[in-house]
Formats: C-alpha cells, structure tokens, sequence
C-alpha cells in the first residue's frame, strides 16, 4: 500500500547556484540535469535526489575533513 503525500517535497536548493568541478552544484549537490527537470519529476523521483544530495554532500565533507587532517600535521614555528 502506497503512503498518501500531502505536502510537496521542497527543494534543496540554498541559493548557492555554482557548478562545482564534478558537475555538482556546490550549495545542493545536485546534476544539472536533476535542477533543471526538479519542477517536472514525481515526489518519488524527488526523494531519490535528495537521498543522492545527501550522500554527496556527506561524501565530500568526509573527503574535505581527511584532506584537513592531512594538512594540520605539526609544524614548528618561527624561534626567531
């Protein structure tokens, strides 16, 4: 049995409207593609975008705080 959706399910844009180097926009993780047909998909189709926006947006988080830790090794400062 089918859940019945009474509320539309919103956008995750956030107004930062930037393609990112892997064709992702930077503020949603979006593809170009699923921004330009968002108004056009079913609410099912819409759930798998934002599933796919999150994993995205966790994958590169997870990517930018391994390449954080990796710079932030010790180093001595100036003694003069």
């Amino acid at each position: 049995m089918q859940q019945m959706e009474f509320f539309e399910i919103p956008s995750p844009c956030i107004g930062v409207c930037e393609s990112g180097p892997r064709g992702y926009c930077i503020g949603c993780y979006r593809s170009r593609e699923e921004r330009q047909h968002w108004h056009s998909v079913d609410n099912a189709t819409k759930r798998i975008i934002v599933t796919a926006c999150n994993r995205r947006k966790k994958a590169y988080l997870a990517k930018q705080s391994k390449n954080q830790n990796s710079e932030t090794h010790f180093q001595q400062g100036d003694l003069f």
